[in-house]
């Protein structure tokens, strides 16, 4: 469920009450921002009244919880380490949720011109809250850092735009950033069908009186055994509204009315107003996320792009969405890792904060620190993509190959299938009543034993291989119909034949030119179709082998495309049609991954 690991953090942090209580004094504020509306803000200051403390905050759409004047969290800040030193911890609902006022909007836009005081957003709210706490707040050292994972990841991102000069250290993880090209809506124009209706589910009940400290369900009757099978049956996407939400989800709705990247979406992508940012940033990503792993990368990216010579860095782990901050990572589906990386990096969180918001200690991570997958190590880059990196294209050849050498065959080729709506490839091979994580490093062999699943393989690999970088597949197709989804996947065949997936991605292929103007297939014609992967750091290694699969659905991670060119979320089960689809693999017409080899 989206966002589902960071509401679990929160809860285990927050709703335990006691042990600091002897060293911490909790107030309730409803702090005013510039428009009337009042937020709940948890503030929790230390005794010791001798020393000025920084200021800490997280803003949160999952609540502060526990409400109370005299209820105090068991432990602050991202991690346990932080039990160590004394911040003034802040937690605020954001507005419209929870115990805060005002209306809550997805993914809050950002306003650049403000002109009046009812020109409010969440970089807005963030300075109205902090320049609240540096007067009211006794004993604050007037440095204030965020913090926030998915959504409140998404939130810290949001305070960096016309930032409070008193923000010096922001750490956005996993942050939801574009929910149109990559992060949780959609992938690519491609809408992810299971996360969004299992989420807004719990997220997007209409909302009552501010005194909620908890949210029903906006189908309190929805219970799913296998999803594959629920989503196969409701059939067309809009039955899901008529059969269990009946209206009650605004952002369900909103998602679906709007199915291209027009002025909704782009409003939505805070990428293009990260410029000119002045306090140092940490983005932390994980390599396993099925959720931000898009968001951290970008976000990084369009700091980087837009606000050279900001202490910009980037930290991306062997992690599932938020594991970064679990007790101990070592291992997760068939990986083991060789030691515990998430106690690595919660060392890393805590210099950052301490030495930007205390002058304590250093901090001196590189720009660009990266856990490789496969050999198991931490790099140090000073970019990100690295620069030392060569670029080679591996080739989707005749009979089932991969080669780094393109063919020299002239004679037009190609392999196909039937993609067939009614019988969709499924994401990953067993049941679930909800997304299995495991499925970004789960054994691929059931998908290459499908007819409707084509899949080329390298010869064993006499060195170890390591990529880093962004995957480009370079594909050269035609369809029966007028729409396709592409799937391509990037897999490492170990010797004993287990096809471990590596990375994956979804282009919905009327998007392939522009995601604003959706384009047609010609039925028959051969179109180029490009398709970016996100990035990855893995070595293959030696007597390994690469495969590449290459098939149109993934079930229900992706909503089934009907193959015709169409408006999907309004598409009757008539319209869901069998397609041939055919993937070209000759000289004129050369299929390839594109990697950069470090």
């Amino acid at each position: 469920m989206r966002k589902y690991f960071t509401l679990c953090v929160l809860v285990s942090i927050v709703t335990t009450a006691g042990a600091q209580s002897s060293e911490y004094t909790k107030q309730e504020r409803m702090i005013t921002m510039r428009d009337g509306v009042k937020l709940y803000t948890a503030i929790y200051t230390p005794k010791d009244d001798t020393t000025a403390y920084p200021i800490l905050i997280q803003r949160t759409p999952y609540s502060c919880n526990p409400y109370g004047e005299t209820k105090i969290p068991r432990r602050f800040g991202p991690n346990g380490l932080f039990s160590k030193e004394k911040y003034i911890y802040v937690y605020q609902d954001v507005r419209g949720r929870y115990m805060s006022e005002g209306k809550f909007r997805e993914m809050t836009p950002f306003i650049p011109q403000k002109k009046s005081k009812a020109d409010v957003d969440e970089s807005s709210d963030t300075y109205d809250t902090i320049e609240w706490l540096l007067h009211n707040i006794s004993h604050n050292n007037g440095k204030v850092g965020l913090y926030g994972i998915s959504y409140p990841g998404f939130y810290a991102t949001a305070s960096l735009p016309d930032a409070h000069p008193a923000i010096k250290a922001v750490s956005p993880q996993a942050p939801v950033t574009d929910e149109f090209e990559g992060d949780d809506a959609n992938h690519r124009g491609a809408f992810f069908l299971m996360d969004n209706f299992g989420f807004m589910n719990y997220f997007d009940a209409p909302r009552g009186d501010t005194t909620w400290q908890r949210y029903p369900a906006v189908c309190d009757t929805l219970r799913i055994k296998d999803a594959y099978s629920f989503y196969l049956n409701v059939g067309p996407i809009k039955n899901l509204d008529q059969l269990y939400f009946h209206g009650r989800s605004t952002i369900w709705n909103q998602y679906l009315q709007h199915s291209t990247k027009d002025a909704y979406w782009q409003a939505r992508n805070i990428r293009t107003h990260l410029k000119n940012i002045k306090p140092a940033v940490l983005v932390v990503g994980g390599w396993f996320d099925a959720e931000d792993l898009f968001g951290a990368l970008k976000t990084y990216e369009a700091i980087e792009q837009q606000s050279p010579g900001n202490q910009n860095r980037l930290v991306m782990g062997p992690w599932t969405h938020g594991a970064w901050e679990r007790g101990d990572w070592s291992k997760f589906g068939g990986y083991q890792f060789g030691s515990n990386t998430s106690s690595w990096f919660q060392q890393q969180e805590f210099d950052f904060f301490n030495y930007y918001l205390k002058n304590k200690g250093s901090f001196n991570m590189a720009e660009a620190t990266v856990f490789v997958t496969g050999s198991n190590e931490w790099k140090s880059f000073d970019q990100w993509p690295p620069k030392n990196t060569r670029r080679q294209k591996w080739y989707l050849l005749a009979g089932n190959n991969l080669d780094s050498l393109p063919t020299e065959a002239k004679t037009t080729s190609h392999d196909k299938y039937i993609s067939d709506p009614a019988n969709p490839v499924p994401y990953i091979d067993r049941k679930g009543s909800d997304r299995i994580n495991e499925y970004m490093v789960a054994d691929q062999s059931f998908a290459s034993e499908r007819n409707d699943v084509l899949h080329y393989t390298s010869a064993a690999l006499s060195k170890d291989v390591t990529i880093c970088g962004p995957i480009t597949a370079n594909l050269f197709v035609s369809t029966s119909g007028t729409d396709a989804d592409f799937v391509v996947k990037l897999i490492d065949v170990l010797p004993d034949g287990k096809q471990q997936l590596v990375r994956a991605e979804v282009l919905r292929g009327k998007f392939r030119n522009s995601y604003e103007k959706p384009e047609a297939f010609v039925p028959g014609k051969i179109t180029p179709v490009k398709l970016v992967l996100n990035d990855m750091a893995h070595t293959f290694l030696k007597d390994h082998k690469l495969m590449v699969q290459v098939q149109s659905s993934w079930f229900p991670l992706v909503d089934r495309n009907p193959q015709q060119f169409l408006n999907i979320p309004t598409a009757e089960a008539q319209d869901f049609k069998k397609a041939e689809i055919k993937l070209f693999t000759d000289k004129k017409h050369p299929s390839n991954v594109e990697i950069y080899i470090l």
